[in-house]
């Protein structure tokens, strides 16, 4: 395995994931997710469809950082949420500034000075690429953080045990896996055909969350 993968891989990679809970947050405050059994669930859930969404379009984005334009428009049809364009944009800008400094390349130098900023998923595709990572990995780590941020923050949201949730996340190996390999051959057609898998509570929750004044998460 190569380094610029485990970098990536990292969570102390300064791309501006720890600050955001991928909709945990709403759903513990909301009594949805209480315990590690259903935190599973939660995972899960958005494993299969934010998750999936966003590794095919790292995926695409790897294989095809010309067309990161493109890529754009079709996941922001993709994301009906205002807020949650607003935190994926926010993480994207994180981090391109990021891969500025440590894989500068005329890619992520247009992605960096991108109209609006990039959506997190075509972001990293884009990063991934000028890393040296081939679209399969870059599907793999994407789907990865799918549920590795979202469990992180479950720690600090519900006192878990943290080897338990990190238990937990060595169980769901196989789903990323899936979740990856499925991802990785939608990317290889047009960018209209990519996934565009939904779970409406999170586009809710996430509206939800943007109301409030007092908040641990970003989103």
């Amino acid at each position: 395995m190569n380094t610029q993968l485990l970098l990536l891989a990292d969570g102390r990679f300064p791309s501006g994931g720890h600050a955001h809970s991928g909709g945990l947050e709403v759903a513990v405050v909301r009594e949805r997710v209480r315990d590690l059994a259903e935190l599973r669930g939660f995972l899960v859930g958005r494993l299969y469809t934010a998750g999936l969404v966003g590794a095919a379009f790292t995926a695409a984005a790897c294989a095809r950082p010309e067309a990161m334009d493109e890529l754009e428009d079709e996941l922001d049809a993709r994301t009906p949420s205002p807020a949650l364009r607003l935190a994926s944009r926010r993480q994207g800008r994180s981090l391109c500034r990021a891969a500025a400094v440590v894989w500068p390349g005329p890619h992520v130098s247009a992605a960096v000075a991108h109209r609006g900023g990039l959506h997190q998923p075509v972001a990293f595709g884009v990063v991934a690429e000028a890393a040296g990572c081939t679209p399969s990995e870059s599907a793999t780590i994407s789907a990865y953080h799918a549920v590795s941020g979202p469990a992180s923050a479950a720690i600090r949201l519900l006192g878990l045990d943290p080897y338990q949730v990190h238990g937990l996340l060595a169980e769901l190996g196989g789903d990323i896996d899936q979740v990856a390999a499925t991802a990785t051959e939608s990317a290889r057609g047009p960018a209209a055909d990519l996934p565009a898998a939904s779970w409406p509570l999170l586009d809710v929750s996430a509206e939800d969350h943007a109301s409030w004044e007092v908040r641990l998460f970003a989103s």
